[in-house]
């Protein structure tokens, strides 16, 4: 019982916490490069990433159609991969985290898993490029793909870079996301190793057998299921940057927490959050393109 009290009030200091970093941060930091702070612009997308997202928001776009715009890297699991950015683009944006981490900014964990990373919203990359890769982009893809997992009424995220290097974290156990959809782009830089591996969904009981393993490849990257089980594989050389967007739907959700499998237990919170609403969401299955 200590242990879940001290456990409560550590989540309740979360969002004042983060406030606190994120002002901190608007006010005296300096960016390395600037232009990765303007509104994200087509220039920055894979063209395929582009094809793919426009073609979901075109009249009579199915499943099918999609999958034949996208990598199926394994159906029975539903886990796809598209290129996402453009190579320059993944580079400013690295050297952006670069620049940032070798400051004296004061940085928040990603997640409970990872302790080396920087979370977007306290950088201040949230409004002009995380929630429109989400709203006018993610959420055409994911209302085909994935229907059933709230892809069309995604109404918040949580998106974050994790590091893997040398002397640092290098690998991560396997484990579900607090999310019902993920997205997972590599960076960069230069390294080998650290695959992810994927299993079943986390309830099932055999959910490691035979798990699915799946190269990084630069600018691209891997959609799948919250729920299914995933991890890292140990590091080799070098380094490895990786965007990660968990991706929520409220209209799910609030009836059923993602983690514990319950009926949740609301408490108020700043921004997103963990992505729960005390009202029944208003968005619409698919958004348009603009």
């Amino acid at each position: 019982m200590v242990e879940l009290e001290q456990e409560v009030e550590r989540r309740q200091r979360l969002g004042p916490e983060s406030a606190a970093r994120k002002a901190l941060i608007a006010s005296s930091y300096h960016p390395a490069r600037p232009e990765v702070y303007d509104s994200l612009q087509d220039a920055a997308l894979a063209p395929e990433f582009l094809a793919a997202a426009e073609y979901s928001v075109s009249p009579g776009a199915d499943l099918k159609g999609l999958l034949q715009r996208l990598e199926t890297v394994s159906g029975e699991k539903r886990i796809y991969r598209v290129p996402v950015f453009t190579a320059p683009f993944c580079q400013a944006l690295l050297e952006e985290l670069e620049h940032f981490e070798q400051s004296d900014m004061p940085k928040g964990r990603p997640n409970t898993m990872n302790n080396y990373g920087v979370l977007l919203h306290e950088l201040g990359l949230d409004e002009p490029l995380m929630t429109p890769l989400r709203e006018r982009f993610l959420q055409p893809l994911m209302a085909l793909l994935y229907p059933d997992c709230g892809g069309g009424r995604l109404d918040s995220h949580r998106a974050f870079v994790v590091k893997y290097a040398l002397g640092q974290d290098l690998e991560l156990g396997c484990h579900y996301d607090n999310a019902e959809l993920t997205l997972n782009v590599a960076l960069g830089k230069v390294f080998t190793g650290g695959a992810l591996y994927f299993g079943g969904l986390f309830q099932a009981p055999t959910a490691l057998t035979e798990p699915l393993e799946v190269e990084h490849v630069v600018g691209q990257g891997v959609l799948h299921r919250g729920g299914q089980l995933h991890g890292a594989r140990p590091l080799g050389t070098g380094e490895r940057w990786n965007l990660v967007v968990w991706l929520r739907a409220s209209a799910v959700r609030n009836r059923l927490c993602p983690m514990c499998r319950c009926e949740p237990d609301l408490v108020d919170d700043e921004g997103f959050s963990d992505g729960f609403t005390r009202e029944e969401p208003t968005t619409v299955d698919v958004c348009v393109l603009t």
